[in-house]
């Protein structure tokens, strides 16, 4: 069993591409999806779950979803939340990736402050040389803009 814990900040688009370029690239196609927003980006969720449900019925699977807020810039909810579901991921089993590209200081502050010692598989992060492509869908985005990396599972 595969999980992906991703952040939802102030892009969609970052959040989505990067699951986008993630399940393309590296063939990670996780069997749950967890979302890690602050409550200013509540609104979000809608777009960005319908986005990533046609992501993964292209690529031919359906993982479940699911999503939890926690209190702008609070470090002590986002730490307990996502340190919660972590240590929950690991103790059955899953094969955990961690996606941070679009996720706020707090967020993504607690999931690695738990990740790491837990020695998730993954860590991603996609980065955009160009800011002139910020807000544009995955296939839109020139490739030799984009660096995709996995600051766990491709240690050199």
């Amino acid at each position: 069993m595969k999980a992906y814990v991703t952040m939802l900040g102030r892009s969609t688009w970052a959040m989505i591409n990067a699951y986008y370029a993630i399940v393309m690239h590296k063939k990670y196609y996780p069997d749950e999806v967890y979302i890690f927003l602050e409550d200013i980006y509540a609104e979000k969720i809608p777009k960005a779950v319908g986005a990533l449900k046609i992501i993964s019925r292209a690529f031919g699977f359906e993982p479940k979803i699911n999503w939890f807020i926690v209190e702008e810039a609070n470090f002590v909810d986002a730490d307990k939340k996502i340190g919660k579901l972590l240590k929950e991921l690991k103790e059955k089993g899953f094969e955990i990736a961690i996606e941070i590209t679009s996720g706020r200081k707090a967020v993504v502050a607690g999931a690695l402050i738990h990740g790491i010692p837990l020695n998730v598989d993954h860590v991603f992060y996609l980065a955009i040389r160009s800011m002139e492509y910020a807000n544009r869908p995955y296939m839109m985005i020139p490739l030799h803009v984009q660096i995709l990396r996995d600051f766990v599972g491709d240690r050199e």
